[in-house]
This record gives structure tokens, sequence and C-alpha cells, in this order.
């Protein structure tokens, strides 16, 4: 069975829901006329009952009219558009009186009837409205009032509202649908922007964006959310790109040089110092590559992997000292400085190994880029919401304009002025990836020649 489009879906709920709804109201409708019109009948049967009550007298068990005769000529002239008949009857039912409009036809007596109560019944062929009213003589019941009215024209009115109704009804549920189906069309318009737009993006093309619609509905939030996300996907595969392009390059650039240097090598005999000596390099060369992957590695590993976290009991004053011992040598060699500055014993709950890596990663940076015999400081500060960890050097500090650009992958700052310092540009991307993923607040201030300032802020 073939499906519905989404247009014609939701104008055939509208058209279900209004259907159920017209239904109710013509319903409503019929139920309040035909109540009006019942009510107007009894109305009238009632003042029909008082006004021939008050011109008969009972005696000795006898109904008798008091102007018989003045009663039988206004009966026979009256012209109404719903005429009354009225009847007189014994207590067993027998005729007593009767009016002249009912001429050969007489009302049925039903012994059955509540008295005083309305009910329909027939006049030979004619639907009629009646009530019998006893008459009494003290409390012995001697006869009845019949009064009836007929129905024909009311009928009339109901059969044609019902009628009415009736064929109106498919005519309105037709049109509301078409209807409905032109303003669904017009409402989900955005929609076929969304497939079109959906259709032309390509992984070689993710320039396109859905335009907004005009009103800020679910469908405006829709076009933006999905705007939103092809801006994280081209943003996402932008750096793919870039890192792809920065790793082949910073991959390359070491093998190139140790196949360069192993091609020198082995272009004539050489003495063992010189064999020494190159194989050394050579040996730097593929520590720096394997440090190199292994960086790459850890980027990769962590790039949304929440549940690999061990959060557990850290403590930051232990952590600190250990990462200083495993930094002692390099410190040490350019005789270095570093003062702690802790009060008490800091405790956070983080992952201890990731927690590890960044701080060891901004160490190394700030012992990289410190002179010799400067002094490297680390302080904690508690406050009633956070512990707020700082990491500050008095090295050669980094420009304003390169602070923007420290935490993208493969960027050093100002490295041909420094071709002494060794790095591969991957250690602050880590840190930064590792503090969103442990929730640690990142902020790093720094001047040029004055020194760098690390600050990493963990909540209670």
């Amino acid at each position: 069975m073939q499906q519905l489009s989404f247009k014609n879906r939701i104008a055939s709920n509208y058209l279900i829901s209004t259907a159920l709804l017209i239904s109710v109201v013509f319903f409503v409708i019929y139920s309040i006329v035909r109540y009006s019109v019942y009510l107007k009948v009894n109305a009238d049967i009632q003042s029909e009952v008082v006004k021939h009550l008050k011109e008969i007298e009972v005696k000795e068990n006898c109904v008798l009219l008091v102007r018989e005769e003045q009663w039988k000529s206004i009966q026979f002239n009256k012209v109404d558009v719903s005429p009354a008949f009225i009847q007189f009857v014994d207590e067993l039912g027998a005729l007593v009186e009767k009016s002249p409009n009912l001429k050969q036809k007489l009302l049925k007596y039903n012994p059955d009837a509540i008295n005083n109560e309305l009910f329909d019944t027939k006049l030979e062929n004619i639907s009629v409205r009646q009530i019998q009213v006893p008459l009494y003589q003290g409390t012995k019941i001697i006869g009845f009032l019949i009064v009836a009215m007929s129905l024909e024209d009311s009928a009339m009115v109901l059969n044609n509202l019902f009628t009415i109704l009736l064929v109106s009804f498919p005519f309105i549920l037709i049109i509301l649908f078409f209807i409905a189906r032109f303003i669904a069309g017009r409402s989900i318009k955005p929609i076929s922007s969304i497939i079109e737009t959906s259709n032309i993006i390509t992984k070689d093309n993710l320039k396109s964006r859905i335009p907004l619609p005009q009103n800020r509905d679910e469908l405006f939030t829709l076009s933006k959310t999905i705007n939103n996300l092809l801006d994280r996907v081209e943003n996402a595969i932008e750096r793919e790109k870039q890192f792809t392009s920065d790793a082949s390059h910073e991959l390359r650039t070491p093998l190139a040089v140790i196949k360069g240097t192993l091609e020198v090598l082995i272009r004539k005999p050489r003495n063992a110092e010189e064999y020494k000596e190159k194989i050394d390099f050579c040996i730097s060369e593929v520590n720096r590559l394997n440090h190199l992957v292994d960086e790459l590695l850890l980027l990769a590993r962590f790039e949304n992997q929440k549940q690999t976290l061990k959060i557990e009991k850290v403590s930051l004053n232990a952590l600190f000292l250990d990462i200083i011992s495993r930094n002692s040598l390099t410190i040490s060699d350019k005789k270095l400085n570093c003062n702690l500055d802790f009060v008490k014993d800091y405790y956070v709950h983080t992952d201890s190994y990731l927690l590890s890596i960044i701080v060891n990663n901004i160490l190394t940076n700030a012992i990289k880029y410190s002179k010799q015999k400067d002094t490297i400081h680390f302080e904690i500060v508690e406050t009633t919401a956070t512990l707020v960890c700082t990491i500050t050097d008095t090295g050669i500090g980094i420009t304003a304009e390169d602070l923007q650009k420290i935490f993208d992958q493969f960027y050093r700052s100002k490295s041909n002025d420094h071709p002494e310092i060794k790095g591969t540009g991957l250690g602050l991307s880590i840190v930064k990836r590792l503090c969103l993923l442990l929730q640690i607040e990142l902020q790093i201030e720094s001047k040029e020649n004055e020194g760098t300032k690390v600050i990493l802020g963990f909540q209670k």
C-alpha cells in the first residue's frame, strides 16, 4: 500500500479531527433545535390546558362546558398555524366532547400514560404531541382533558435540518481537506528546502546552508540546528584535512632526514666516530618520530570517549611532585628552580592518568621555553566552589596574536626564531582536548619576554 505524503498526512489528520468536531457541532445544533421545537410545542399545549380548564365545570360526576355553544364556535372559527385538538373523555375514556377541528377523528385515550405528562402519539397518520389532564370531583377522577398538537411542521423542520446537515457534512470535509492540504504545503515548504539543500551537500561541498524561514517556529529551529550541524561537520572535516596534511608533513620530515643521513653515510667508508655520530643523530630523529606518533595516537584515542575515564580521588600535591620528579633531569640540565606553594593537601575527583598528561605537557613546555636558572612556580588556591592550580614560568612568553593559535595542532609560536627548542606542536592541543574531556577550565596568560601562566580550574 502506497504511503501518503507528509503533506497529505497532515491534511488527513486535520480532516479527521475536524470531522469529529463538526459531527459534535452538528449534533449539538440538531439537539438544540429539536429541544427548542419541542419546548415551544410543550408550552403551547400547557397554555391550551390552562385555558380550557377554565371553561369547564364538574357537576354530579359530569364534565360540563360553561359556554358550550360559544366554545364550539370559537374552536370552529379559530385559525392557527398549529391548531390544538381538544377532547374530553370520562374516567373510562369514553368520548364526552371534542373540538370541531377533529371532525371524524378521535384522540386516543391511553390509560397507561402518566397524568400531566407530555408524550408523542398518532392521530390516525398524523404525529401529535399529547397530554392527558385528569379532572377531579373532590378526590375522584371523573374524566380527562386531552390536548394534542400536530408535530408535522416540527418534524418537517427537523427532517430538513437533518438533511441539510447530512448533505453538507461531506462537502465541508472535502473543502476543508483541500484547504488543509494547501496550508500544510505552505507550512512545510522549509522541509522542501531542507531536502533540496541536503541533496546538493557532499563531502566536497559543505558550503550550502538551508534558508531560514521567516517565522521563528519549530521549522526555523530545525533549519538552524541542521545548519549548525553542517557547520560542525565542515569544521571537523577541515580540521581533519589540516591535521592529515600537517601530520604527513611532520612525519615526512624526520623520515627524510633519517633517509638522507643514511644515504650520506653509505656513500663511502667512514671511521667509527663518524658512524657513531650519524647513528646517534638517526636515533634522536627516530625518538622524535616515535614521540610524535605517540601524541597523534593520544589525540585520536581521546577524541570523544568519556566512557574510558576512570574517575577517582587524586592528590594534586602528589601528582605535581611526581611530574616534577619525572622531569628532574631536564630541570637540572637548565638549572631551573621549581617553587611549590601548597599550604595543605588538595584533592580532586578526576582521571589521574589523563591529569598527569595535562600537567606533564604544561611543565615540559614551561621547561623548554624557560631560560637558564629561571623559576617555575606552582600554586594551588582553594575557593568555595573551585580549586585553581597555576603553573607560571618566566620564559620567552607568547605574543598576543599567537595566544589564539597555540591550541591548534602542530602550531608552534615563532619556531623559526628559536630553532634550538624542539617540539611537535601537539602538546597544548592534547592539553585542550583532555581538559574538555575532564571538564577542567583551562586558561593561558602570557606576555612576550615576560613568561606564561597556565591556569587549571577544578570544580569541587
